[in-house]
C-alpha cells in the first residue's frame, strides 16, 4: 500500500470493490508487517464503508423510479437527504 493511495471518498464503487479485495487479500496471507497490517485494516474499513455507502446510494435511486401504467420508467421521485 502506497501513501499515495486516492482518497476513499473520491472512489468510485468498482475502485472501492477493486481495493478492498487487494486489502483483505494481503491480510489473509498475512505476509505484511504488524504495523503495516493495522494500516490496511484501517484503510479495508474506510473502502468498506465506501462501497456500503455507495450501494445504499443505488438503492435509493432505483427506489425513486416511478412507473408508468404499462410498468415503464417515467420518472423518479425525490428521495429525502438525496
Amino acid at each position: 500500500m502506497s501513501d499515495t493511495a486516492p482518497s476513499v471518498s473520491e472512489m468510485t464503487f468498482e475502485q472501492a470493490m477493486a481495493e478492498l479485495e487487494q486489502v483483505v487479500g494481503q491480510l489473509e496471507r498475512g505476509d505484511v508487517a504488524l504495523e503495516d497490517s493495522i494500516k490496511l485494516y484501517e484503510r479495508g474499513a474506510e473502502l468498506k464503508k465506501r462501497c456500503e455507502a455507495k450501494l445504499k446510494e443505488a438503492e435509493e435511486k432505483v427506489a425513486a423510479i416511478t412507473l408508468d401504467g404499462a410498468g415503464n420508467p417515467q420518472g423518479t421521485t425525490p428521495v429525502e437527504g438525496l
